[in-house]
């Protein structure tokens, strides 16, 4: 049994569930979160053990909103304690505010709208804080909405009481031959933080110190990498506009803080805090330097403490609740640790690395390795929508109703094809009554270099001739400012054609194509609306009119904040309102990946087999995606191509099958069953 959260060690266990199912989905403020299976029993050991691994103390929580309402508990109750303590001594004529030092960029957006809901609520008043943000892009203006400044501003301090005199950030428009003593002036005025709250890069950046940055480093102006920069880019319509340069406080400057709370969402971060938190210090990833802090904790959820021993090998901390998946989950760690496939594992190699007591509830060893090779063996299908006139009784999905109703729902315009190309072929190839809705227009991701091609090519051929007119409206863009309403219709209108075209390729019914532009997407911008009961009425209007059998969705579990999280959740929205529909009792959602990650084998419920010629199939659905290819405005981290990703995730995850004593495949798609 694990309590609900109150405990920080704790994770919450709440949330409805949809007809029997392990779903949790209580409103659109909720994030999503997968079933859980087995696992570390939490309440049975102390928290030193819990935290064995750990050499900064880290409070894990199942969603960001929880861990945010944990942060901003600390926040208040600081507050109060201080001007409390100051009011008692008398000293309330000559008080100091409570000094809060922020952090700027995605991570802390959810805890600023925490913090503006309980000022309104009464709960508490910043008239008596003092804030020191901790970095800003330079050179930029104020005004400028990519700016540190505008952000914080528009997310925060323009909705609370906060004095106008108490607010300091730096300032990213002091002329170059005088900003090494405006950062001197800067961090001689943070003489003390009462309260720091900081985000991690995902190099283990704090703000801009990059990596390298020296620990006894004060607040100064730094050359920002080609990295962050990149990352950055997003924000600036591309990599040209974006500042080189950056004001941020240096390491020994958050260092002076009484207390640090480092926050960090989405599995993204999953690889930085594990260095952060159970890594060795060094230069190289900056954020380790707070390890050495008397002060400080680290609030993450779930998806962010991913790679962290409590998670990646319960069974080293404490004792656990040994499912079968989760008893999958050991072996498979077992079988990475000593390089065996699952049937040669030994007696010895389970007692050699603390599985003891995992043949003491499930031994002996080679009845687990027997369980566990047939547990993993029956993930694997050629028959994503079932068998016909099968016994199913080993399968991941019943052969009857055959042919289903399938509704695959796609984030943007290419994640079907990107993530589950080849399942989408099997499933039209094998009859099913298959239908996809593009979640979102994906406008914002084509390159206006695009755009003018593709005019050009209706102007060579004598239909029209727009290329100067639009070539202009591109010319008179504002940077910052949303995409005029004209240039965004047609750059959505391109990723119709594209989508359309790749869904051709194999066949789908044309009138099975389902275009959705939910609401919160079209704002124009980089920043996207907030999930909204428009969103979720599209979506069940949907679903009611296709009363699908099965569902497939974008299961990724990164940024809370980004497109894939919010289309997950306006899907797991939707069901929520048809939870009492006769057709939801007998359907199934399965969860797919994205093109930089796959889902880990001991979560896996179903995997299905690629032939290179189903792949090859799968690369040309792909390819007609024409506007991502080569000049994607916003690539990431990651140069190669989207087919490039998709080939060797699947191609990997089909070499981990074959090590493990599986039949060998050209790749494997694989997916995880939520209800």
């Amino acid at each position: 049994m694990r309590p609900l959260a109150g405990d920080p060690l704790r994770r919450a266990r709440s949330g409805r569930r949809l007809a029997g199912a392990k779903l949790k989905y209580t409103d659109m403020n909720s994030k999503y979160a997968l079933p859980k299976d087995g696992g570390l029993i939490v309440d049975s050991a102390p928290s030193d053990i819990i935290r064995r691994y750990e050499k900064i103390p880290a409070s894990v929580f199942e969603h960001e909103s929880e861990g945010v309402g944990y942060v901003a508990d600390l926040i208040v109750r600081a507050i109060k304690k201080h001007n409390e303590y100051s009011l008692s001594n008398e000293i309330f004529e000559d008080v100091q505010p409570f000094v809060l030092g922020l952090t700027t960029g995605r991570t802390p957006l959810g805890l600023y709208h925490e913090l503006v809901r309980r000022y309104r609520d009464g709960m508490v008043s910043f008239s008596n804080v003092a804030v020191y943000s901790l970095d800003e892009f330079y050179p930029i203006g104020a005004d400028e909405p990519q700016s540190r400044n505008y952000r914080i501003h528009e997310e925060f301090l323009n909705h609370i009481d906060i004095l106008p005199e108490n607010i300091h950030i730096p300032d990213g428009t002091v002329p170059e031959s005088r900003i090494s003593r405006y950062c001197e002036s800067y961090d001689r005025a943070i003489n003390h933080i009462d309260l720091m709250i900081i985000g991690v890069g995902e190099q283990g950046q704090l703000g801009f110190n990059e990596p390298g940055s020296y620990e006894k480093s004060r607040t100064r102006l730094v050359q920002l990498s080609h990295d962050s920069r990149k990352i950055q880019s997003s924000a600036f319509s591309g990599i040209d506009d974006t500042p080189k340069m950056a004001i941020t406080m240096g390491i020994d400057t958050i260092m002076r803080a009484d207390k640090i709370v480092l926050m960090a969402w989405g599995e993204e971060k999953a690889d930085v805090i594990r260095k952060v938190v159970e890594g060795q210090i060094t230069d190289q990833v900056p954020a380790t330097a707070l390890q050495e802090h008397h002060n400080i904790e680290v609030v993450i959820d779930e998806n962010a403490a991913g790679k962290l021993t409590r998670e990646v090998a319960p069974w080293l901390v404490g004792p656990c609740e040994w499912t079968p998946k989760f008893t999958r989950k050991a072996v498979i760690w077992l079988c990475g640790v000593v390089g065996k496939p699952i049937l040669k594992l030994t007696h010895s190699d389970y007692i050699e690395n603390s599985l003891g007591e995992l043949l003491e509830a499930k031994g002996p060893y080679d009845k687990i390795n027997i369980d566990v090779f047939n547990d993993l063996q029956h993930t694997i299908t050629g028959w994503p929508g079932g068998k016909p006139n099968a016994d199913d009784s080993t399968r991941p999905v019943p052969s009857k109703p055959f042919p289903k109703k399938v509704l695959i729902f796609s984030p943007h315009p290419d994640d079907d094809v990107i993530s589950m190309g080849g399942t989408f072929i099997r499933l039209v190839d094998h009859g099913h009554d298959v239908h996809v809705a593009y979640e979102t227009s994906g406008d914002f991701a084509v390159n206006d270099d695009v755009v003018l091609q593709q005019l050009d090519t209706v102007r060579e051929l004598g239909f029209a001739d727009r290329f100067d007119e639009v070539k202009r409206l591109i010319a008179g863009k504002v940077k910052g400012q949303p995409e005029p309403r004209e240039l965004l219709e047609i750059k959505a209108a391109i990723r119709r054609a594209e989508a359309k075209a790749a869904d051709r390729s194999f066949g789908l019914d044309p009138s099975h194509v389902h275009f959705l532009n939910l609401p919160f997407y079209e704002t124009g911008g980089l920043k996207k609306a907030p999930l909204s009961q428009r969103d979720i009425d599209i979506i069940v209007k949907l679903l009611r009119e296709i009363e699908p059998d099965q569902i497939y969705a974008a299961g990724d579990l990164a940024d809370p904040h980004g497109t894939h999280r919010t289309c997950m959740e306006a899907v797991l929205g939707a069901l929520e309102v048809a939870k009492d529909d006769a057709w939801l009792k007998n359907c199934h959602l399965w969860l797919y990946r994205g093109a930089w990650l796959e889902w880990d084998l001991g979560m896996v419920d179903m995997a299905v087999p690629l032939s290179p010629d189903e792949l090859i199939k799968k690369r040309h659905a792909i390819y007609r995606h024409v506007s991502q290819k080569d000049i994607v405005p916003f690539p990431g981290s990651d140069s190669r191509e989207f087919w490039q990703r998709a080939e060797e995730r699947t191609q990997n995850t089909a070499r981990l099958y074959d090590k493990l004593g599986m039949a060998e495949y050209q790749a494997i798609e694989v997916f995880v069953k939520m209800f």
